[in-house]
C-alpha cells in the first residue's frame, strides 16, 4: 500500500510542527497549511487521503468549516477530522453537520489523535472489501451503496461516509434500538459516544432541510436510537 497523505490545516506554527513530527513518525506523508486559501489551492489538483482541520485559521475565523464543506462536496468518502480548541456542543454539531467524520478537541493527547486517524483508515480499508452494487429503498428513502449517497424524496441528503453507514444501520434494523457502540461498529469508526449523538443530530438536521416534519429517527434515552418511519411526517401504508 502506498504511503498515505494527511493534510494538516493549522495556523499555529508550533502545533502544526508538533503534529507533523508525530504523523511523520507514524509513516504518513504530511502536508501542512496555515489558511483556507492555501489549502484550497493545494487541493484543487488532488485531494489528500485524510484532512485534519482546525476551525479558526489564519485568514478566516471559520475557515475550517468552509474548507470542510468544500472538501465534502468534492468527495463523499474523504476522511475529515476537526482538531480544534472549540469545545461547545454547537461547534461539534456544526462541524459534523458539514460532513466531518470526527471532532477532536486539542486538550486530547497527540497519541489519541493518531489512534483516531488510524481508526478512520481501517474503516476505509474495511469498506473497500464490501460489495458496493446495492440500492436499497425504504419508502421515501433510497440508499445507494455504489456511490454511498442517501436520498430522501429523491433529494440527496449530503451525508458524510460515517453518517451514511449509521443511517443504513438504523433503517436496516427498523424498529430496533441500536446503541452507540453498534452505530460505531456499523460505520467502522471509533469515536466518543457524544460524537455519535452529534452525528445523529446532524443526520436529522439534513432530513429536516428537505422535510421539516421528519421525525423517523427516534431516541431511546440511555439506550440509543431507532428508525421508526411511522413517526415521520411521510405517509406509510
Amino acid at each position: 500500500m502506498s504511503q498515505r497523505t494527511i493534510a494538516l490545516v493549522e495556523d499555529d506554527q508550533v502545533i502544526r510542527a508538533n503534529y507533523t513530527d508525530v504523523l511523520l513518525s507514524e509513516g504518513f506523508e504530511v502536508r501542512g497549511y496555515d489558511s483556507e486559501v492555501s489549502a484550497r489551492e493545494a487541493f484543487t489538483g488532488s485531494l489528500p487521503d485524510l484532512a485534519l482541520l482546525d476551525i479558526q485559521l489564519l485568514d478566516r475565523r471559520d475557515g475550517g468549516y468552509a474548507l470542510c464543506s468544500w472538501l465534502r462536496h468534492r468527495s463523499q468518502s474523504l476522511p475529515i477530522i476537526f482538531l480544534t480548541s472549540l469545545k461547545s456542543e454547537t461547534d461539534k454539531i456544526s462541524g459534523l453537520r458539514l460532513g466531518a467524520d470526527d471532532y477532536i478537541t486539542k486538550d486530547n493527547s497527540i497519541d489519541y489523535v493518531v489512534i483516531r486517524i488510524h481508526a478512520l483508515f481501517r474503516r476505509l480499508d474495511a469498506l473497500a472489501e464490501v460489495p458496493s452494487d446495492t440500492v436499497l429503498r425504504f419508502d421515501s428513502l433510497t440508499l445507494n451503496d455504489s456511490v454511498l449517497v442517501a436520498y430522501w424524496r429523491d433529494t440527496s441528503l449530503d451525508l458524510s461516509l460515517t453518517q451514511y453507514w449509521m443511517l443504513k444501520a438504523l433503517v436496516s434494523h427498523a424498529g430496533e434500538v441500536l446503541s452507540h457502540k453498534r452505530l460505531m461498529q456499523a460505520a467502522n469508526v471509533q469515536v466518543e459516544p457524544n460524537t455519535v449523538v452529534a452525528h445523529i443530530k446532524a443526520i436529522r438536521a439534513k432530513f429536516r432541510t428537505i422535510d421539516p416534519g421528519f421525525n423517523a429517527i427516534r431516541t431511546a434515552r440511555g439506550n440509543g436510537y431507532c428508525w421508526s418511519p411511522a413517526k415521520s411526517s411521510d405517509n406509510y401504508s
